[in-house]
């Protein structure tokens, strides 16, 4: 292959001597300029002396090369689509020995590619467990397309998981984080917007700095209203260390209040995190069950009536 613009003459017969007595030097040296030139290879992979380039980069361990050699043996694009042009016959053997080396080098998008080809059908060696297992990885290393996939089928498995839709918040916060509009669709859905805690916009105004300090567990659970928009059942009954799952609060008193309903709350400020790290901490050593300290339901809701000011609680609390 003639010279490129870009590498001189000079560097060819500098990596000439290696060429002929150290390939393993060779392969050092000329790695830069064969990522130079494997660049140029049309998609289609149709110029022989160019592919040849692109094998040589991969073997002298540039993942890019590695990843484009894994996607024209698989004749394949990154997102798994099939492509007209490349390798006459498809081999996933070596396209998944190429995709794994780049993959292993830091290539969340060969990991990617790679659980598309497990998931093909003309694959002998097809494996939906194998697929999820690199789709996971490319996820993890920040693959947005991974990243939505895994959200969407951690949703679809919440029939047979109920804690499915907590992975499946956490990946769809991950990917829509990347401008995904996809993800912050179905994130509505998983975790709709609450609706704010009108009975505790009221509740604050006749708060004083005594009153939270004589009840710092129920102060608490009020802000936690106010923040989470809970209801009035939920913030006085919420396990809050069981709630909190990083990403997300995980609203569940079904044990205690028959009447109510399973849902997920997003974590979507640093202002929340931070509230909710401080809180958390209040309840680290207490049982927040109905024979811990607090009690149960109606002993709580009894605490909060009394705790307000003569004459407000049961104004406030009989629309809640």
């Amino acid at each position: 292959t003639g010279p490129d613009s870009s590498i001189t003459a000079e560097q060819y017969a500098a990596l000439e001597p290696y060429w002929r007595q150290d390939r393993a030097r060779f392969l050092q040296q000329a790695r830069p300029l064969l990522a130079q030139l494997q660049l140029l290879l049309p998609a289609g992979g149709q110029d022989a002396e160019l592919q040849q380039c692109r094998e040589l980069a991969a073997w002298g361990g540039d993942r890019q090369a590695q990843l484009a050699l894994g996607l024209w043996f698989a004749r394949m694009d990154e997102e798994g689509r099939r492509q007209s042009n490349g390798i006459a016959a498809v081999n996933f053997k070596r396209a998944i020995r190429w995709l794994t080396l780049a993959g292993e080098q830091g290539l969340a998008e060969a990991w990617f590619a790679l659980s598309r080809i497990y998931l093909k059908p003309e694959f002998s060696q097809r494996c939906v467990a194998e697929a999820q297992s690199y789709l996971e990885r490319a996820a993890e290393m920040g693959h947005c397309g991974a990243q939505l996939e895994c959200g969407m089928y951690a949703w679809r498995n919440r029939r047979t998981d109920e804690h499915s839709d907590v992975r499946a918040a956490y990946w769809l916060q991950k990917a829509a984080a990347q401008g995904c509009a996809d993800a912050e669709a179905l994130l509505e859905r998983v975790a709709p917007t609450p609706q704010e805690a009108g009975w505790m916009s009221s509740i604050v105004t006749y708060l004083t700095r005594e009153l939270l300090e004589s009840q710092p567990l129920l102060a608490a659970r009020l802000e936690l209203a106010a923040l989470f928009g809970l209801s009035r059942a939920e913030a006085l009954l919420l396990d809050v260390k069981a709630a909190d799952h990083g990403h997300c609060l995980v609203i569940d008193i079904r044990a205690s209040y028959g009447r109510s309903k399973r849902r997920l709350v997003l974590l979507r400020t640093a202002r929340e995190r931070q509230a909710l790290d401080r809180i958390v901490r209040l309840f680290e050593a207490i049982d927040s069950g109905p024979d811990g300290l607090e009690g149960n339901y109606r002993q709580r809701l009894y605490r909060l009536k009394t705790w307000l000011p003569s004459g407000v609680a049961d104004e406030l609390l009989a629309a809640a």
